[in-house]
């Protein structure tokens, strides 16, 4: 057990120590959110609000027994099937009550960023748009894209089906070219594929991970993205293997964290999809039923903009 520095003021209880060993699930989350309150660098950032940040991480979760690393239930789903489709509006997802991109697609952020000329609400090239059209010429997000740029996506799945053993099964999301079209640069940026024995399994490289709040629900998202490609593909899910770059906790979430670090995990929830689905476009959210799920009460962290 490491006895390193912490910014925290509770001495050495045993619910804030941490080990150089675990990774696995949600122990492995748990003991990162110990590692950076115990090594974590005071550093500033972006959002003016600061962070304690290691460099380089990683966690791993294993997702062949049928559970769902599920940390938090925002939205996941439905944002995940934005992204499938392409879009770039955030109002389809507030439509839905699905409200953490609001905040970036708000007139007075737009504005600020110098996109006076968007509609509320037009996030950008980012995450689908790259995903399905990775190289079309962005115009806006009411656009009719089709047939235009590389869908990545669809090639992920190709290659997964055809050539399995490929090396090259790579979803992007970092495009140099559309940076500064976009209200954020992709904090998840790159995803590999890999197939090994009739298993599917997924890496994530994460360039900025906040604790707290991002790195729960990215868990959640790609090990979902991985269970539906699985399915569409006749495979079995494998692991995820989430690598961080910048791995941060906001200071404003040391107290909301340290609450969370003495609450006692509790199994993963399964994950059911309740129908048999053929290609990845054809998913809809009353495709999934969480089984066994038995969430805490929430805890609540102020997203940094």
């Amino acid at each position: 057990m490491s006895e390193n520095r912490k910014p925290s003021d509770k001495g050495d209880e045993e619910s804030f120590l941490y080990d150089t060993e675990t990774i696995y699930g949600e122990a492995g989350y748990l003991n990162l959110v110990r590692r950076v309150l115990a090594e974590g660098v005071l550093r500033q950032d972006r959002t003016g609000t600061g962070t304690w940040s290691i460099f380089g991480p990683q966690m791993r979760f294993d997702l062949r027994n049928g559970d769902f690393p599920l940390l938090t239930t925002k939205g996941i789903l439905e944002e995940l099937l934005w992204f499938i489709r392409g879009s770039t509006d955030s109002k389809e997802l507030s439509a839905k009550k699905v409200r953490f991109w609001d905040a970036n697609g708000s007139r007075a952020f737009l504005d600020e960023l110098g996109f006076t000329d968007r509609e509320e609400g037009d996030l950008g090239p980012v995450y689908g748009f790259q995903w399905r059209h990775c190289g079309a010429e962005y115009i806006d997000c009411k656009t009719d894209y089709v047939g235009q740029g590389v869908d990545q996506l669809a090639n992920c799945i190709k290659l997964i089906r055809e050539r399995p053993w490929d090396r090259r099964i790579l979803l992007v999301a970092w495009n140099a070219k559309d940076l500064h079209k976009m209200v954020l640069p992709p904090c998840h940026c790159l995803v590999q594929f890999y197939v090994a024995n009739g298993e599917l399994s997924c890496m994530l490289y994460q360039r900025s991970g906040d604790i707290g709040l991002g790195v729960p629900f990215n868990i959640a998202s790609y090990s979902l993205l991985t269970l539906m490609i699985a399915h569409i593909t006749g495979l079995k899910p494998g692991e995820f293997v989430h690598t961080i770059g910048d791995c941060h906790i906001y200071t404003n979430h040391k107290e909301a964290l340290e609450l969370q670090l003495k609450r006692k995990p509790r199994p993963f929830p399964k994950l059911l999809i309740k129908r048999e689905v053929k290609e990845i476009d054809d998913f809809v959210a009353e495709d999934f039923e969480l089984i066994g799920y038995d969430p805490y009460p929430k805890i609540s962290m102020q997203m940094a903009v």
